[in-house]
């Protein structure tokens, strides 16, 4: 069931992820104009980042691909990036595409650009593809959520077997069998399509030695690895807990045990944000706690589900306050940490509202607060349970004593009478007559009066409490998940940091290409628009017309104008004129973000002309 929903909710939020680290500077400055050519180019970021084979690309004013040293890590240290360059640059624009893996594991790429000399007539536009590849995008994610939700299954169920001593825990074998040998396949298997998951590549190329063995050395790729190894040792350790049945673990077990469940919350934590940026040690501390509580909680509310939802099971109630009490220490240490790995990401209170990673920590809080509604009921049904048993208890002992007097009485009556009990049964039966000796025989115990209102109250008070566990278990999916995505969000702080350090360093494309198709008169062909940097704010436009065979063609005019319908904005007309050999204009100014019409009118002739309308998108 759990498996089920989290596939069903990576379906329903399926969607480009996040960016992660965020580019904060770079050296040369975007659309700089230098006198000398660079010797390097350095790229700085939010936290720290990982390089690939093929981090940067430099592309030469023709389009052609530049020769430069491997990716290295600057004098700034992980947090950048950088690349040497020949020691001659010709004149002109150069482009600069590169990619990198952050430190939650996940890639970023973008481009800008800079000019020797003077700028190019037009900048050679780089298409840095796709972040990810859709496909390995898609299964990595899946991967990454079976993990998440399969350690809660193997921590959370282990720990319950061991503190709350459930009877015949050969019942949660499967359950447990099942947390291990999913957290084991998804480790593998994230471990494979490492590789193209960074490089952006296809799900194929996941067959590459020499890209395995690069995964191996990276950051995420030993995280990965250490997870398998902990995890073939962590098979005896299941082994012995089935096989101990209701006896307590001994010491030593118990000690292993603990320390496999923090080497494994390890390497999540040593492969995310808590690996990076401020109070690292502390961080990485409230990182394995989070993950340990969360699966003992979570983990261990299956396990409490999975026996009340057994007709033949009559679980006792000491073993669901036992898990009652440790579900209480668990929500403990997650709001702690929790809060503390809010500030430490948001940074401010404005972050909530002004960034994603904030927008979905306010949704995991809803969600922690529906869950705690519904671990308030359970602990509420608990409770009642309880009592019950309580109550039962001593009514079933004043039964027992009232039938050691009844025998004690029978008994003292026949010595008396010489064999005759005159003595009433208490319960109300007929005298026992004497036997063929004279002697009374043996009373039968009698049986005590059936508890019929305790066992409508207990079998009530097991079904409330089933339906409360239900609801925690699929909120808690639903926390999960959103846990799980806010670990692959760039934090609110560093994302703030991204723009205070200006528009050119947010990590994206710094160019706008629009390609606009056109027919009139018999005339086909296309007009290139480039916005730079296609930000609110001043641009430069550089429009190219392509004829349909691809080559450059002249029209008598060439007209350009914006428009927000959004803010009744407009039309704003980009004044282009004719550079031989394109159209462009550097004193384009657009002063909101949003969705713009960009008007391109083209005129072929003294008397045939179209105009066509595209949309184009303006961020701040």
């Amino acid at each position: 069931m759990l498996l089920g929903t989290a596939l069903v909710l990576l379906l329903l939020g399926g969607g480009t992820a996040s960016a992660h680290a965020a580019l904060r500077a770079t050296d040369p400055e975007d659309g700089s104009v230098l006198k000398s050519a660079p010797r390097s180019i350095t790229l700085t970021f939010t936290e720290s980042v990982g390089l690939l084979d093929d981090s940067f690309r430099v592309l030469t004013p023709k389009g052609e691909r530049l020769k430069t040293g491997e990716a290295a890590h600057g004098a700034g240290g992980s947090e950048t990036a950088s690349v040497t360059l020949p020691a001659k640059l010709a004149q002109g624009t150069y482009t600069v595409a590169w990619r990198v893996v952050s430190a939650d594991s996940h890639p970023v790429s973008g481009a800008f650009t800079f000019s020797v000399g003077k700028p190019s007539p037009a900048t050679v536009v780089v298409d840095t593809g796709p972040t990810e590849n859709p496909a390995t995008e898609s299964l990595f994610n899946m991967g990454r959520y079976l993990a998440y939700l399969a350690v809660a299954l193997l921590i959370g169920t282990a720990v319950f077997l061991a503190a709350c001593r459930p009877p015949e825990p050969a019942r949660l074998g499967r359950l447990l069998w099942a947390g291990w040998g999913t957290l084991l396949g998804s480790t593998l298997f994230l471990l494979v399509l490492r590789a193209p998951y960074e490089a952006g590549t296809g799900p194929a190329s996941a067959f590459s030695l020499k890209a395995f063995e690069r995964t191996l050395s990276t950051r995420p790729g030993e995280a990965l690895l250490v997870r398998v190894a902990l995890l073939l040792v962590a098979y005896f350790f299941v082994v012995r807990l089935l096989r101990l049945g209701e006896s307590r673990l001994s010491r030593p077990w118990q000690a292993a045990g603990a320390v496999l469940a923090v080497g494994l919350a390890l390497t999540w934590a040593a492969a995310e944000h808590a690996s990076a940026g401020i109070q690292v040690p502390v961080a990485m501390t409230s990182a394995v706690l989070h993950v340990l509580s969360m699966a003992v909680w979570l983990g261990g509310l299956a396990a409490l589900l999975s026996l009340l939802h057994r007709a033949s099971s009559q679980l006792p109630p000491t073993v669901v306050a036992r898990f009652s009490r440790l579900a209480f220490g668990c929500v403990t240490v997650l709001v702690v940490t929790g809060v503390y790995q809010s500030w430490r990401g948001l940074g401010s209170w404005k972050e909530i509202t002004g960034t994603t990673y904030g927008h979905l920590l306010v949704l995991k809080l809803i969600a922690v607060a529906l869950l705690l509604t519904a671990a308030r009921l359970s602990r509420r049904w608990t409770g009642r349970l309880t009592a019950t048993r309580a109550e039962a208890k001593p009514d079933v002992e004043e039964k027992a004593r009232e039938r050691v007097g009844a025998v004690a009485a029978v008994s003292t009556a026949s010595a008396g009478t010489g064999g005759a009990s005159a003595v009433a049964d208490p319960e109300g039966a007929a005298p026992a007559a004497p036997d063929a000796d004279g002697e009374a025989p043996a009373v039968a115990e009698p049986m005590p009066a059936p508890l019929n209102r305790d066992a409508r109250a207990d079998a009530a008070y097991r079904h409330g409490l089933r339906r409360s566990v239900l609801a925690e278990v699929t909120v808690g999916v639903v926390v999960l998940v959103l846990s799980t995505v806010l670990s692959g969000t760039l934090p609110g702080r560093a994302q703030a940091e991204a723009a205070e350090a200006g528009p050119a360093t947010g990590g994206l494309p710094t160019a706008s290409v629009t390609n606009i198709p056109f027919t009139v008169a018999g005339a086909s062909g296309k007009v290139q628009i480039t916005l730079d940097p296609g930000r609110t704010g001043q641009n430069s436009v550089q429009a190219l017309v392509y004829a349909v065979d691809g080559g450059l063609a002249t029209v008598p005019e060439l007209r350009l104008s914006f428009t927000l319908p959004a803010k009744q904005i407009g039309p704003i007309d980009a004044g282009l004129k004719n550079k031989g050999g394109y159209w462009g204009t550097n004193d384009l100014t657009l002063p909101l973000a949003g969705d713009w019409q960009m008007k391109a009118t083209v005129r072929v002739s003294d008397i045939d002309q179209i105009s066509v309308t595209k949309t184009v998108r303006i961020v701040g």
